[in-house]
């Protein structure tokens, strides 16, 4: 039956704006396996990118808002929630990145949104492609999680951590999505690169 459940929120409070950065993955998984690429992974990627900011002392623009959203697998109540909670709240969201493909080998960002923000993104990726080895920067989705956000605030810019997928199916809802499925080293890099993004669009975005 239905119960009630939680988001957990953790945020870095902008120094010059009270305008929204957010991201995150979802918290609940599928009733077989450890939910460890799903979403497990992109959990750990949150956190991560969160605690590295905090570790290098960085001082953000805009909030900066590291979502963990629960029920994503059985009706995406926690994205519904959160979204229509900040527009009742007055928020002001202007992006939001999203990891649920996985703890795989990180490619890059999909971008949805205008062309202009897409050309945005692939403009301040220049330093991802040369020292992160990360060469996707096109249009795609974003998450199911950060969905409803651009219903409420259909001008934002959302991403999708985009990973080598191609073993992804051979995990995702089954007994073997189990945490010694997850590489570690694949694992830090898509954390360096939430972190990595989080602090270019803060950076450059307006």
């Amino acid at each position: 039956e239905n119960t009630t459940s939680y988001n957990v929120v953790g945020e870095m409070t902008g120094t010059k704006s009270d305008q929204i950065i957010t991201w995150g993955g979802h918290l609940d998984s599928w009733d077989v396996g450890e939910g460890a690429h799903d979403d497990g992974a992109g959990i750990v990627h949150s956190i991560e990118a969160l605690r590295i900011l905090k570790a290098l002392g960085y001082k953000p623009n805009y909030t900066l808002r590291c979502v963990l959203f629960m029920n994503e697998e059985n009706g995406n109540f926690g994205g519904k929630g959160y979204a229509t909670q900040a527009k009742a709240a007055g928020e002001k969201h202007i992006a939001a990145i999203e990891s649920d493909r996985g703890g795989f080998l990180p490619l890059g960002f999909d971008i949805k949104g205008s062309q202009t923000q897409v050309d945005f993104v692939q403009e301040i990726s220049t330093i991802l492609r040369k020292e992160f080895h990360l060469y996707t920067f096109k249009p795609g989705g974003s998450g199911t999680d950060i969905g409803p956000l651009m219903d409420e605030y259909p001008e934002m810019l959302q991403l999708g951590l985009a990973v080598n997928s191609q073993e992804y199916f051979k995990y995702h809802h089954t007994a073997a999505d189990v945490f010694e499925a997850v590489n570690q080293r694949e694992l830090e890099l898509g954390s360096a690169a939430m972190a990595a993004m989080i602090y270019l669009l803060d950076q450059h975005l307006k």
